[in-house]
């Protein structure tokens, strides 16, 4: 998909390309609903990540794709719309099953300058239109053009505060507050502060923890990211070279807590967030905080809640769980499997940290039992790489593969990913024969389309094996369905088929709760009601509910996910704070 095309077939590709834009440039300009139709295939989309208008929305049918397009045009100016060959010569390449040339545009709109990504399909007689188009504002250009106003003057007072002083008196908000409060110091957190302070806005980031990157740091001791690093590089600072394919949780955290530092993030630790109030009138919160057993108020303007979808540990009512008179932990606080050596552990749960945890206390010589609940998608951790091919191998610039990737619109990703699971089914098949002997159940998330979507909407239900998985099939794991245990017991439980299981611990790697709990912890009932649903896609806009977007809350925002998802949107959270702080956008969501 990477490879460098032959000279003939890239200027093909170019030459189709530009003839492409042109047109429909040309169609933007003419209002003309005809030619617009003209440049698009019956089942094409658009995404607008902010680029054209404030909708962050996917707009699928070439109908609905046309009126759109054609009414946000008008309302935000967007014109000039031009092949950026520089960025990515347009090339050849398969999406979902299908041959299309992929090409990065340009364009100016009354909010700044924009980018996105082209997908043509080609006809037999060399006509291309298009199967989607993205479109976003280019954030850097925006910034540097500020960034250019800024003055760079090599005069000071040597009576004055120097950086180190006047960072830390800043990073106190004595007597001042910061423009917006970041609830949450992990990499979703974090990325989040950094882009908002780079508009020029003033970010602090309070967590409970004692230091920035215990969030990982304080994790069960296997763990480690399950997809590789050339995914997961955070903004302005990339991983270095030398950092393994799959970093382990307290390199992470020591790299967050080394990011925060050099990119000047105020960040308060050993700081709760105890609830907050919103005042139309003066557009400002009203937060409570404990820091360091003190009260502190703060009166931000926004508030961006980054506590991740499995920020809160999910403990299950389970019938009959208190007859056990053992210790019965989430996994969550599991922290290391040497204390259960010789001992008899019993983890309920079969997404990734039951699997890790399984492992490492089968490791350090415990005998294990894990207790499957629901169907589980396991696949090899090599394998499920595939879904992230667009950022492995030789190729452009994470940030040219930024734009291709987040211009994949949700049809489109659902097709890719049905056609990537058959191919990691054929791979793993072995490994899933095995595991259906040992009577492990299996599932391929809704309708095959495999992990990424079931993270997505439900945060977990797979795993990526790196061993488990053989340790189950070979029985070294032992293996129980959660409906044939007919009671607990003092010692352990009792199976249905009359044998019972001595238990020492219970390990409930039973997931987390979502945003939504925490929402309505935090904040109350009608603030809740107000915001709706966050996470899982919304069907109106194809895209996540509450996810990096005004709210039905003015001044609320979540930011979540995956270190590629923070890297990316985090920037059109702080686009649109700038917007509204420079009064360019309303605050309050119609």
């Amino acid at each position: 998909m990477l490879d460098k095309p032959a000279p003939a077939l890239e200027e093909t590709n170019r030459d189709a390309a530009e003839r492409w834009v042109r047109a429909f440039d040309a169609a933007l300009r003419a209002c003309s609903e005809a030619a617009l139709a003209e440049c698009f295939v019956d089942d094409s989309h658009w995404r607008n990540l902010f680029g054209i208008s404030w909708y962050f929305a996917t707009f699928s049918g070439r109908e609905v794709l046309v009126r759109e397009l054609l009414a946000r045009s008008r309302d935000a100016a967007a014109a000039g719309f031009r092949i950026d060959a520089v960025l990515l010569a347009p090339r050849s390449a398969v999406v979902a099953g299908r041959e299309v040339i992929e090409a990065v545009i340009r364009f100016d709109t009354v909010n700044g300058p924009g980018f996105g990504a082209i997908r043509l399909l080609t006809s037999p007689d060399g006509e291309a239109k298009a199967w989607t188009i993205s479109t976003t504002l280019d954030y850097d250009r925006i910034c540097a053009a500020r960034d250019g106003e800024r003055s760079t003057l090599h005069v000071r007072d040597f009576a004055e505060a120097d950086w180190l002083e006047r960072r830390r008196d800043r990073a106190a908000y004595t007597g001042s507050d910061p423009d917006v409060l970041v609830v949450g110091g992990g990499h979703t957190g974090i990325s989040a502060a950094v882009e908002v302070k780079r508009m020029g806005l003033s970010a602090l980031i309070v967590d409970r923890e004692e230091r920035i990157g215990d969030n990982w740091r304080l994790r069960y001791r296997g763990l480690k990211l399950h997809n590789k690093t050339p995914v997961n590089h955070l903004r302005y600072l990339p991983f270095p070279v030398t950092f393994p394919e799959y970093i382990p949780k307290d390199q992470i955290a020591n790299w967050l807590e080394s990011y925060v530092d050099i990119l000047d993030v105020d960040f308060w630790t050993r700081t709760s967030f105890e609830g907050a109030s919103y005042d139309d009138a003066s557009g400002r919160w009203t937060v409570r905080l404990i820091r360091e057993g003190a009260e502190r108020t703060l009166h931000p303007k926004h508030i961006v809640l980054a506590t991740s979808v499995s920020g809160f540990p999910n403990v299950p009512v389970i019938d009959g769980i208190d007859n056990f008179k053992g210790p019965v932990l989430h996994s969550s606080a599991f922290k290391a499997g040497r204390a259960w050596q010789g001992r008899s552990v019993v983890v309920f749960g079969t997404g990734t940290s039951a699997h890790d945890i399984c492992q490492e206390l089968e490791a350090a010589g415990a005998r294990v039992t894990m207790v499957q609940r629901s169907p589980t998608m396991v696949v090899n951790v090599e394998p499920a790489q595939i879904y992230d091919r667009t950022y492995l191998g030789d190729g452009p610039p994470i940030e040219v593969r930024d734009i291709i990737n987040s211009g994949v619109p949700l049809p489109v990703m659902k097709m890719a990913h049905k056609i990537i699971t058959t191919e990691v089914k054929a791979l793993d098949a072995p490994l899933h024969a095995r595991l259906e002997q040992a009577g492990f159940r299996l599932e391929f998330g809704e309708d095959g389309t495999g992990w990424p979507l079931k993270f997505r909407t439900r945060g977990g239900g797979y795993y990526f094996n790196v061993g488990c998985s053989e340790l189950i099939a070979d029985g070294k794991i032992g293996l129980v369905q959660f409906a044939d245990i007919e009671a607990f017991t003092a010692g352990g439980f009792k199976l249905k088929d009359g044998s019972a299981l001595d238990a020492e611990l219970f390990v409930l790697a039973t997931g987390y709760k979502g945003l939504d709990h925490l929402l309505e912890k935090l904040f109350g009932r009608e603030v809740a009601a107000r915001v709706g649903r966050v996470w899982g896609f919304d069907d109106a806009t194809q895209e996540l509910r509450n996810m990096w977007r005004r709210t039905g809350q003015a001044g609320l925002w979540f930011t979540a996910g995956a270190f590629s998802q923070a890297r990316i949107y985090s920037r059109y959270i702080a686009l649109q704070i700038d917007a509204i702080e420079r009064g360019v956008l309303a605050k309050q969501l119609s």
